[in-house]
């Protein structure tokens, strides 16, 4: 026996007692058109799909008995196995790459054909392998942080802004092409369209809700980009509330009579009610009215704040003004009614006399005063007095007095203090 190898098939054969063996290898059956397919670079979850042409290239029929595909993303289509190609003919199928994520992704094609008789497949297989290739794009995802603002109670007319970020977590830039609201009530600020944001970067912007009726004003904020999870909805949501009025107490003021030059000072309260209310300022009409408090101040529904009010007569007679209040509250600005009168100063002063000393060589006098009685004492004569009076012109309305009085000689000596006589101010 005798054993010959042959294109890859073993053949045994007994010729005369003598085994013959042959090797037969599987020649390619078909051609593919193309011979491999590159899909480019398409963003994650899209898709992309091309169609490759197989032509029987034998003699016979052939038999396309298996067709399978490998790799992350691609899938077949147009093709039910077993299907007959008579020779020369084509079939066709087609291949799509879905990426599922960023990156680089391969795979392959593999066709296992047989040589076909009429009524059956006839010799050894043959796998025909088609190579794929494609790239997943890095793509933007958009996100927002909050993912939606609630502003609470807002008084009709007034203003509340809060922060929000918007983000890009994806893999490749994005552009933002529109941010646009649902509701005139709300405006956005510092969000300016268009925006690129690179991956992982993020912008902070504001929103705006100014009410413009009272009760609910629901919104919503759509940010529009080429995000592949675009668009970005935020929900928005707030109430606009009747504006609240400021009360003041007392409802007036009535200084009486002050002194020119002096000053008296009385206080008032403002009540927010209603609702809550911010007081900008306070003024007044005239210069010898003063208003002064902590302003500006913010009152919840029900709160008050203490302020002075201060007259300062620089004429004499009477004195009218007002002082307001500017807020948000439905009656600003809130405003009182201020009188006083000023007083022409009243000039006091206490004349004194005394007799004459009886010492040797007196020259003059000095006269004391003290605020209590028996002193102590403070000097009140500039000079030596020579006379035997003296007028202080410096007393205060409605003080009391006590004053000595001493004799200095020409050596200079001066005396103990003499007898304390009292004097009591009128006022004014």
């Amino acid at each position: 026996m005798k054993t010959y190898t042959c294109r890859g098939y073993v053949l045994v054969c007994l010729f005369l007692g003598t085994t013959l063996s042959f090797n037969l290898s599987a020649a390619q059956q078909i051609a593919l058109n193309p011979s491999s397919l590159n899909f480019g670079s398409i963003s994650p979850g899209s898709g992309n799909t091309l169609t490759v042409q197989i032509t029987n290239i034998t003699a016979g029929k052939i038999s396309i008995r298996h067709a399978s595909v490998s790799g992350t993303g691609y899938s077949i289509s147009g093709i039910v196995c077993p299907i007959i190609i008579r020779a020369g003919q084509s079939a066709s199928f087609s291949v799509t790459f879905t990426p599922p994520t960023a990156g680089l992704d391969s795979g392959n094609v593999s066709l296992v054909t047989e040589t076909w008789d009429g009524w059956r497949d006839r010799g050894l297989p043959s796998t025909v392998v088609l190579a794929l290739s494609g790239s997943g794009l890095g793509s933007g995802q958009i996100g927002a942080s909050p993912g939606s603002e609630g502003f609470g109670n807002v008084m009709v007319g007034n203003s509340q802004t809060l922060p929000a970020t918007v983000m890009n977590s994806g893999t490749a830039s994005l552009t933002i092409a529109q941010a646009a609201m649902s509701n005139a009530a709300y405006t956005v600020s510092g969000l300016n369209p268009p925006v690129t944001l690179a991956a992982g970067q993020s912008l902070t912007f504001n929103l705006n809700f100014v009410p413009v009726a009272v009760g609910s004003a629901p919104g919503n904020l759509t940010i529009s980009s080429d995000a592949a999870n675009g668009p970005l909805n935020v929900g928005l949501s707030g109430s606009g509330t009747a504006p609240g009025q400021l009360a003041l107490s007392p409802a007036s003021y009535n200084f009486g009579n002050v002194n020119q030059g002096a000053s008296a000072t009385m206080t008032g309260s403002l009540t927010a009610t209603g609702s809550q209310i911010t007081i900008s300022s306070a003024s007044s009409t005239s210069s010898e009215f003063v208003v002064s408090g902590s302003f500006p101040a913010t009152l919840a529904n029900g709160q008050s704040v203490a302020f002075t009010v201060t007259f300062l007569p620089q004429t004499s007679g009477t004195a009218s003004g007002s002082i307001s209040f500017v807020s948000n509250a439905s009656n600003t600005p809130a405003t009182e009614a201020v009188t006083g009168t000023g007083l022409a100063p009243v000039s006091h002063s206490v004349d004194l006399s005394w007799n004459a000393s009886s010492g040797p060589s007196v020259v003059g006098y000095q006269v004391y005063r003290g605020s209590v009685s028996g002193g102590p004492y403070t000097q009140v004569t500039t000079s030596l007095d020579p006379t035997l009076a003296f007028s202080d012109t410096t007393v205060q309305s409605g003080q009391t007095y006590y004053y000595v009085a001493t004799s200095v000689d020409s050596s200079g000596s001066e005396s103990s203090y003499s007898n304390e006589t009292k004097a009591v101010v009128p006022s004014p």
